[in-house]
């Protein structure tokens, strides 16, 4: 597996991969060096995360490979249907996925994504629209929710 890290609005991520696809992508909220060089093998990931930020990408087309169980991947895969500027509910996820008992099960799921921004956790919101757990801290998912849908600028006339 090769691995880079890169600096981001949000704090260092940490991109890991091979041949296969891309495995994981986490933010850290410890300061570590950023990587000198980006392996090939993962230079797509990195511009287009770097595009996501400056606001020209709001989907993902690199190889992916994370690593899960069944369940995990079908909840992630679910989420990946979740449209850029949206949000859902974990209900809202649950009904989707044809189990609405599985609600504790989904939430769990959510929890363990690998993929951070690319596969859009941090777009499920809490059934009343509060900000729910976030792995990268509530922060950061309330910044990832407003960069992508910045205010509208209202006509003064």
């Amino acid at each position: 597996m090769q691995q880079a890290y890169i600096q981001t609005p949000l704090g260092i991520a940490f991109i890991e991969g091979d041949e296969n696809g891309i495995a994981k992508i986490h933010v850290l909220n410890d300061e570590v060096p950023v990587s000198a060089e980006i392996p090939v093998i993962l230079q797509a990931a990195a511009k287009q995360l770097e595009d996501y930020f400056i606001g020209t990408r709001k989907n993902f087309d690199f190889r992916m490979n994370p690593q899960g169980t069944d369940f995990q991947k079908k909840v992630w895969k679910a989420l990946l249907d979740i449209p850029y500027g949206k949000t859902a509910s974990y209900q809202e996820l649950t009904v989707k996925l044809g189990d609405i008992k599985a609600i504790r099960a989904v939430a769990s799921a959510n929890g363990k994504n690998p993929l951070w921004i690319v596969v859009p956790c941090h777009r499920i919101i809490g059934s009343d629209g509060s900000l729910t757990g976030y792995a990268g801290g509530l922060w950061r998912k309330k910044w990832l929710l407003e960069h992508e849908t910045p205010p509208v600028q209202q006509s003064l006339f």
